[in-house]
Order: C-alpha cells, then structure tokens, then sequence
C-alpha cells in the first residue's frame, strides 16, 4: 500500500495538506487520510468570505503556538483540500497537532 505523508519539510517551516470540512460543531482535528496525504480537519464556520480558512488559521496557530500572521495558505485557499504553511519543523507540527 502507497500512502502519502501530509506534512513535508518546506523552507524554514514545513507544508501541511489539509481537507477541511466547514460547518462542524467544533473545530477538530479529525484524523489523517493517508491515501490523500492529507490531515483531516472539521471547520466550526461556513466557507463564507474567507470565514473557514481564518477558523483553520486560527486553529493551527493555537494548536502549534504559532502567531496567525505566520501560518499561511500556500494553495487551495478556495477548495477544501489546501496546504497551509507553519513555520514549525514537521515533526514539532505532528506532535503538536496529536498525529505524530
């Protein structure tokens, strides 16, 4: 079985994908889909102007202890699958999200 990671080194940090689904009760962590090489994560907003990627952006920057203007998104900023930027090592940012 071929799986993909969902976290890769990238510069000084490291590129996460990411499937999210707006509308959750909570924003969560959801688990990881190794075929898509992507963490799965619910999105307590609706995809509205942007309201979904700032609640992911604010998650992650909680999550990780990271300042929000740090953490970014590289692609996919109107689609659910994305990939965000931490400026985290990737095994800071596993162990950090609880995937490790």
């Amino acid at each position: 079985m071929v799986t993909k990671e969902f976290v890769r080194p990238e510069g000084a940090g490291c590129a996460v994908t990411v499937d999210a689904s707006p509308g959750a009760a909570r924003t969560e962590v959801a688990g990881v889909n190794p075929w898509r090489g992507a963490l799965q994560v619910r999105i307590a907003a609706e995809p509205r102007e942007g309201a979904a990627n700032e609640e992911l952006i604010r998650f992650l920057a909680e999550r990780c202890s990271v300042p929000r203007k740090e953490i970014r998104i590289s692609r996919g900023a109107t689609s659910s699958h994305k990939v965000v930027y931490i400026p985290l090592p990737s095994k800071r940012v596993r162990d950090l999200l609880g995937v490790g």
